[in-house]
């Protein structure tokens, strides 16, 4: 592909450009704010969201979204969860194209409860949506650490499309058929990751993260495969593996959140003082409402819900936890394969 428009200017979808680059003759830059376009076109750097990477001679900045989108072979959505469907229908007048739409928000719709790829096959119907995940930092992808990813769509075609324009020899794709567990795993982990942030800043240690980095990994793989998912894919770059990143990463947003949290901070003065979004507090509430309409037990994400939303204080709810009622570690083991233990 020749012609892309990767759609938001924040960290990742700088890092994005910066990959993109490599593979395609033109990619195009779209940022909201006039300034920020200005900003960048003149030093070649996001110094506002992605400071020390530059960008190549052939990624054009723009805040015209029709210059940025049309005659585009592939439109790569870096926005947050919450706008995809706002900008989805600011796009839709301007294609006279159908081109490949990549979602890279890791979010789940509030209210519809739809997935980020559901969203983009409501508004744009003549666009093949295809989805990216993995554990990835825009902080190291974009200074070209070696990294992996996976792409999943519904066409086998498409996905490996979206994989040979993302592939580089520092930036490892992979594809994945199962799109449901694809996009789950990628947006439930960052409620984990809440949890994981606020162990860290009530002072506990190593092993009360690697219990809720591993019981986290079992809700969201319990309640994926209700909706549909396969459970293997939660054993994958966009399961166990963004899972870690986000839960352990300095970098990562919404574990940074958990920790100012757990340090005792009212949730609303961390979030309006934040610089980027950090998409797990929206994803929260979403996941707690999925999961009581699948009838699925999530107690860690109920606790963050209860944390976030109803200002239970964070040590009462680690007590919560802990003095649950006993169980087996995993009982679909137990009840399938253990019948008589």
């Amino acid at each position: 592909m020749e012609k892309i428009a990767v759609i938001g200017a924040g960290s990742w979808g700088t890092a994005l450009a910066r990959i993109l680059a490599d593979n395609c003759e033109h990619v195009t830059l779209w940022t909201r704010r006039a300034e920020l376009c200005h900003a960048i076109t003149a030093t070649r750097e996001n110094v506002n969201y992605l400071p020390g990477v530059m960008l190549p001679h052939n990624v054009m900045i723009t805040a015209d979204l029709a210059k940025a989108v049309q005659e585009k072979e592939a439109i790569i959505l870096v926005v947050p969860s919450h706008t995809v469907r706002q900008i989805l229908q600011q796009i839709a007048p301007l294609l006279s194209t159908c081109p490949i739409v990549v979602s890279c928000a890791k979010g789940v719709e509030e209210k519809t409860f739809l997935r980020m790829s559901e969203v983009i096959e409501q508004e744009l119907p003549q666009c093949k949506p295809a989805v990216l995940s993995g554990p990835n930092h825009a902080e190291e992808v974009g200074r070209l650490i070696p990294s992996a990813s996976v792409i999943s769509a519904r066409d086998r075609s498409v996905a490996e499309a979206a994989q040979e324009l993302f592939i580089t020899h520092r930036f490892r794709v992979y594809t994945n058929p199962d799109l449901i567990g694809v996009e789950l795993g990628g947006a439930l982990k960052n409620v984990i990751a809440l949890a994981a942030g606020i162990s860290d800043g009530l002072g506990y240690g190593d092993n009360t993260k690697a219990a809720l980095v591993t019981r986290g990994l079992s809700e969201i793989a319990r309640l994926g495969m209700q909706m549909g998912a396969d459970v293997l894919t939660f054993a994958g770059l966009s399961g166990i593996g963004d899972l870690m990143v986000t839960c352990t990463s300095p970098h990562s947003r919404n574990r940074s959140l958990g920790m100012e949290i757990g340090q005792g901070r009212a949730v609303d003065e961390i979030i309006s003082g934040m610089h980027m979004v950090a998409e797990g507090v929206r994803t929260t509430r979403a996941t707690w409402q999925l999961a009581q309409h699948y009838h699925v037990d999530v107690p860690i994400t109920e606790q963050v819900y209860k944390v976030l939303f109803e200002g239970k204080d964070p040590h009462q709810a680690v007590v919560d936890l802990m003095a649950r009622e006993k169980t087996y570690e995993m009982e679909e083991v137990v009840s399938s394969k253990f019948k008589d233990w």
